[in-house]
């Protein structure tokens, strides 16, 4: 597993932590950036986990809602917390993110969804992040007036 992916791991276990606990997202970073001070072995993994889960904590609103946009019929609230976690992610590197390709961040998406949720989810985070990525690169066009 490379270090990314190690780190997108990690960062979907602090998001999850936090969603699941009803807990700020930054003090579930706090707690992790005191086991990494810990265990510098682990290091070259938290590095970008950190950036994914500020990156997320920053804008949290704006990837909820380009989530919702494209999640039809499945309001984020009814989401499992993990699939919400991993779309989460995903929509951060593709919005936010220039340096991970959008094909990149929407295949590390559905591998986590596959490893770690449902084969359904996979499928549908492929279709939600794949729509975030299209309306990123042709964005609708607002009539001047």
């Amino acid at each position: 597993m490379s270090a990314r992916s190690k780190s997108r791991k990690r960062a979907i276990d602090i998001l999850f932590g936090a969603d699941l606990r009803e807990l700020p997202i930054a003090a579930l970073l706090d707690e992790e950036a005191g086991r990494a001070e810990a265990n510098p072995q682990r290091e070259s993994s938290w590095a970008y986990a950190r950036e994914i889960v500020e990156g997320v904590d920053s804008h949290l609103g704006e990837l909820d809602d380009a989530i919702r946009s494209h999640a039809d019929g499945w309001p984020l609230e009814r989401m499992p917390v993990l699939d919400r976690a991993i779309a989460r992610i995903g929509a951060w590197e593709i919005l936010y993110n220039d340096a991970v390709p959008d094909a990149v961040a929407i295949a590390e998406a559905v591998e986590s969804a596959s490893v770690l949720s449902t084969e359904d989810s996979a499928g549908f985070l492929n279709g939600v992040l794949g729509a975030i990525a299209r309306d990123k690169a042709h964005p609708a066009s607002v009539p001047e007036g």
